[in-house]
């Protein structure tokens, strides 16, 4: 039964603007996790960020752009289908097809405060975590509350050649 499974992944974020690290860290889950696809949930707004400059429609326009012709990742809006823009009722949503199994993917920025998120526990219940390391990032996330408090079965800690970038330094420029 375990291999009628659909692995898949899910990338969340304002992407804000999506750059190359989001697909470095696709295409390594892809290969190490064997996902069937990675779903880049764009939200309008991160609770814990302030408000984009950037429309919703051209960060969607922009992230094709970056993903061009890979189809193991999939573009998707879900705010105006779920309701919400919590990651629970996202997970909730994907899952509703018993054959998903759910790979939530974050940085390792994401990983310090994660224990401050909705439903953060449900989430790591319903859901694989996946922590790609960040350049800086690496120490504190390790000893986050998050880490220490999520079984090692529920959260996969990868390092990889990462790509020393971020959004927020973007936006800078």
């Amino acid at each position: 039964m375990f291999k009628d499974k659909n692995k898949i992944g899910i990338l969340g974020g304002t992407f804000d603007p999506a750059h190359k690290g989001h697909l470095a860290i696709s295409k390594e889950a892809i290969k190490r996790l064997r996902l069937k696809k990675i779903i880049w949930a764009i939200t309008k707004k991160n609770p814990f960020k302030k408000i984009s400059n950037i429309s919703i429609k051209d960060r969607i326009k922009y992230c094709k752009k970056i993903v061009g012709k890979n189809k193991s990742i999939q573009i998707k809006f879900y705010e105006n289908i779920i309701k919400s823009n919590k990651t629970i009722d996202l997970i909730n949503h994907i899952s509703k097809n018993k054959k998903n199994e759910i790979f939530f993917m974050m940085g390792a920025d994401n990983l310090i405060n994660f224990h401050k998120w909705h439903k953060w526990k449900i989430i790591s219940k319903k859901s694989k975590i996946i922590v790609f390391d960040r350049h800086g990032y690496k120490k504190k996330s390790l000893n986050s509350m998050t880490f220490r408090r999520l079984s090692q079965r529920n959260l996969k800690y990868i390092e990889f050649n990462k790509v020393n970038i971020s959004s927020s330094k973007l936006r800078k420029i």
